[in-house]
């Protein structure tokens, strides 16, 4: 009702990132994401976010992410620019990466932690749908903010 957050999750997800630089700056990074697993924690809900008003999942069934450019801004900081489909429509959004390092797990993997955020506004995907309450104001907000934990491991040679 716009004046608090709802949050939900994909379950079904995958992605790949191939890069050859310790610091992940030529970085090529490719994101699926599979949108009738979401998970807003409320049956009607998830039932709504299904239809046509709002993801279409019938038409447009996955959302996807490609990257562009990964630039670094500061210490472990960078802004990653890439193409974003939604409910099929495409746009190019700048997100915000923290990386966090890189280890090697007690199983000789070696892994790389980053968190991503960015803000997209959902009407300029399409996901135009919102309902007047009755003192005026919109139940819907625009603005929804992405957040992504990530965790990379390398490939074995």
């Amino acid at each position: 009702m716009v004046i608090s957050e709802v949050s939900g999750q994909f379950h079904k997800y995958g992605g790949t990132v191939i890069t050859s630089k310790e610091d992940f700056s030529d970085a090529k990074i490719y994101f699926l994401i599979d949108v009738k697993s979401i998970d807003a924690d409320d049956e009607k809900r998830y039932e709504h976010l299904q239809l046509a008003d709002f993801f279409d999942v019938a038409k447009c069934p996955k959302i996807t992410f490609k990257s562009k450019s990964m630039k670094k801004v500061g210490k472990n900081l960078y802004k990653l620019t890439g193409d974003y489909t939604m409910h099929c429509i495409t746009k190019e959004i700048i997100l915000d990466v923290k990386y966090c390092g890189t280890v090697k797990d007690p199983y000789g993997n070696i892994k790389a932690g980053f968190n991503i955020t960015g803000v997209i506004n959902r009407t300029d995907f399409g996901l135009k749908y919102n309902s007047v309450m009755d003192t005026g104001g919109m139940l819907i907000g625009e603005e929804v903010t992405i957040t992504s934990k990530v965790e990379l491991i390398k490939l074995k040679n």
